[in-house]
């Protein structure tokens, strides 16, 4: 049977004239097919898909416009309407962003596909004038900071841009919900399970959402709590420097709606319970670990024995557990050449048990 080459995901991108970015949104949106490595597990893009895609018509340019990401400014120009009728819309849920990051100035951007909002402006031309449906948006800001100007920096995407972080910040009304952060999580997690065959790094994906709290009650295996965060994907590519953008970058990837968190925690159970019909987590040396010793209860027996054979039975179980503490031990003293072929603890230790086992009898006979 003739195996097809394939290329990696960097070698692919070359060929096919995409960026980073663009090459891994083409991929997860089934613009270019990939299949999994054989040895190393990264996705690879067969030599015929490649040629395919570049005997297209249009090639370039065809393929990197359908994955075209704009902001808020480029694609309310796009769609012929104000950036802030554009960010009410995105609010409402209407427009789901694809990327997120934060500027410089730790501003929250959100990046949409051209395409698609080329497509809803043609098939939803009523949400583009007009009255806007009643969704609890606060717009007043956007009018105070629409014309505001920054040196150096264009006024109006840099206002909506601050007015998008301080939302995304938490300054918002009460009861002012927006759609934006939640359904950008569930659209990165549906991108990322597309290109995912991997049963454990499905899960992954799934918790990555949830908080700490919530996985470790879902998951109470340490061991599989390890392989979840291992397998754990970059939901926004980059790290932003400061705390206070970690922080609002933490907020953005962690689900806070409880009918979002409900529906992750039920998706996770479920791909977990397939995970684990698989295979089983990794575990040290390959092993479960061992359970922690317990003492055992003293029977009617046992109670019933004289001190003297008490004493013996425990004599003979400190010696057993020095055996046992030699042999199962990864740091065992090695023998010194030339010796009896035993640690001096240990003989010492047997010596004093048999030195008990002949004082028993002696004492004994003085009681009498």
């Amino acid at each position: 049977m003739e195996v097809s080459e394939t290329l990696a995901a960097g070698r692919a991108a070359q060929e096919l004239r995409l960026k980073r970015g663009e090459f891994e949104l083409a991929t997860q949106m089934g613009h270019v097919r990939t299949v999994g490595g054989a040895l190393s597990g990264r996705r690879r893009v067969p030599r015929g898909e490649v040629e395919r895609l570049r005997r297209a018509a249009g090639f370039p340019d065809a393929l990197r416009e359908r994955v075209r990401t704009v902001g808020t400014a480029e694609g309310a120009e796009l769609m012929d309407i104000s950036p802030g009728r554009f960010t009410r819309l995105a609010r409402a849920g209407y427009l789901v962003p694809v990327r997120v990051y934060l500027n410089r100035y730790r501003a929250v951007v959100w990046l949409y596909l051209a395409e698609e909002l080329r497509a809803f402006a043609s098939s939803e031309p009523g949400l583009l004038a007009g009255r806007m449906p009643r969704s609890g948006t606060r717009t007043e800001p956007r009018k105070r900071t629409g014309g505001r100007a920054r040196s150096g920096c264009g006024s109006e995407t840099d206002a909506v841009r601050d007015a998008e972080a301080a939302e995304a910040a938490g300054a918002m009304a009460p009861g002012q919900e927006d759609c934006r952060p939640r359904n950008w999580r569930g659209r990165r997690i549906g991108l990322l399970l597309h290109e995912s065959d991997d049963r454990w790094e499905r899960a992954a994906i799934v918790g990555s959402v949830l908080d700490p709290v919530q996985l470790a009650e879902l998951v109470p295996d340490p061991y599989e709590r390890a392989c979840l965060n291992r397998l754990r994907p970059n939901l926004a590519p980059g790290r932003p420097a400061s705390e206070a953008g970690r922080e609002a970058m933490g907020r953005l990837l962690t689900a806070d709606d409880p009918d979002e968190i409900s529906w992750h925690r039920s998706s996770l159970t479920a791909l977990l319970t397939d995970a684990r019909r698989d295979r089983q987590a990794p575990r040290p040396s390959g092993t479960a670990p061992a359970p922690a010793p317990t003492p055992e209860p003293a029977s009617a027996s046992e109670s019933a024995r004289t001190p003297d054979s008490a004493r013996a039975a425990e004599s003979v179980r400190s010696s057993e557990s020095v055996r046992a503490t030699g042999s199962a031990g990864t740091c065992e003293p090695v023998p010194h050449a030339g010796g009896r072929g035993r640690p001096l603890l240990t003989r010492l230790r047997a010596r004093r048990v048999r030195g008990r086992e002949v004082a028993v009898p002696l004492v004994g006979s003085a009681d009498r």
